[in-house]
């Protein structure tokens, strides 16, 4: 038994607080954030909208900071035992031809790290916390009113209950967030671009590849592995679109509009998102926020703090912010106003951190603007 497990026991019988805790949103947040609190001894519900865990999305990095993490949650073995292998990128010109281009030495090659299906991964960290925890599907908050003791919640199924906790863990339009903070419009960054994802169940190129193309304002990536491929198209618009979130044809659409006439493969790629349904679409923005808490409310991974897809750790973010505020409130028992600022000040610049990089790298790297930004960008990668 770890120093964390033993010291549980004790937290929970000198503190004041009560053993109850929502999590709202059954994703990498979520689910981390269930893990990590199932740990400290509380009774852990966790709500999610949809009919299952929320899966689906791009692999998952592993290194730095989260595979100190992922170790303390004993999963490390087994992510590594399920790795995908590495997968090497390959920079095309605007007919699909090779760049001889390569990332730095620095950027492609960590001192450890490790890639996993995001799927695989999630399941993992389900089957550690099904039996612990008690799950809701198929519902979501429709209300939250706070007392000095506890939450009181309204779900949209009409049951009502009380918790001492919620974690909003419900994503980058997080409706916790909505509830307790304020509107969205507050605090999402728009980053300029929009994105989508379709994963289709075959290979278009050779597995365990990447390729990249890019035009000015636009680009379009390929992975490869496990006998699927990932399809992303991303463009750049200087202004926000209105759009319904909710209609997937309406975002097609758009797709369509901004990639035909494109040379390479793209009919055939957009062919393929158009027949498939495993399809994502939003804008890249990131969530900057002055505090993730407020009362008997916290706030985790995306709803927090999302540093967009650009950063390449959406997933990694939210594991690592799940076990900040668990030892948070490991250091603190039973005074949440003390966890919260811990959690804050020990975590805020690690997504600042994180945040300026899908800036300054994350989108000069993959979404040059212009040609010459796009010419700027292939120098830089030039192999001497």
């Amino acid at each position: 038994m770890d120093e964390f497990t033993q010291h549980k026991g004790d937290v929970m019988a000198t503190s004041g607080l009560t053993r109850s805790v929502l999590v709202s949103g059954a994703s990498f947040a979520g689910l981390a954030a269930a893990w990590w609190m199932n740990k400290l001894g509380y009774s852990v519900t966790v709500v999610e909208i949809a009919n299952c865990v929320r899966k689906g999305g791009t692999p998952v990095n592993i290194r730095d900071g989260v595979i100190d993490v992922v170790k303390r949650m004993n999963l490390l073995e087994r992510i590594i035992s399920a790795s995908l292998p590495p997968r090497p990128m390959t920079f095309l010109d605007a007919h699909g031809s090779p760049l001889p281009l390569a990332l730095s030495q620095a950027e492609a090659e960590p001192d450890e790290e490790y890639e996993i299906e995001r799927d695989v991964l999630l399941d993992m960290i389900f089957s550690e916390v099904e039996e612990n925890v008690e799950f809701l599907f198929a519902d979501s908050i429709s209300a939250l009113e706070e007392s000095a003791d506890e939450v009181a919640v309204t779900f949209v199924s009409g049951e009502q209950r009380s918790f001492s906790l919620v974690l909003g863990c419900d994503g980058t339009h997080s409706a916790v967030r909505r509830m307790c903070f304020g509107e969205e419009s507050a605090f999402l960054v728009f980053l300029e671009c929009y994105f989508s994802l379709t994963i289709v169940n075959k290979l278009l190129i050779e597995e365990d590849t990447s390729q990249m193309l890019n035009v000015a304002g636009k680009t379009i990536m390929l992975n490869a592995y496990n006998g699927k491929t990932d399809i992303a198209f991303c463009f750049f618009s200087e202004k926000e679109i209105d759009y319904d979130r909710r209609k997937q044809a309406e975002q097609k659409r758009m797709i369509h509009e901004q990639f035909e006439g494109e040379d390479w493969r793209i009919r055939e790629l957009l062919d393929e998102m158009s027949r498939c349904d495993d399809f994502y679409f939003d804008k890249l923005c990131q969530i900057r926020m002055e505090s993730w808490t407020r009362g008997r409310v916290a706030l985790v991974g995306d709803a927090a703090y999302c540093p967009s897809p650009a950063a390449g750790m959406g997933g990694s973010v939210a594991i690592l912010g799940a076990a900040a505020l668990a030892d948070a409130l490991e250091k603190h028992p039973g005074d949440l106003r003390a966890a919260f600022q811990e959690y804050d000040e020990n975590f805020r610049p690690i997504v600042e951190a994180i945040q300026a990089h899908a800036v300054e790298f994350g989108l000069e790297m993959f979404l040059p603007k212009s040609e010459e930004a796009l010419q700027r960008r292939n120098l830089q990668l030039s192999v001497s």
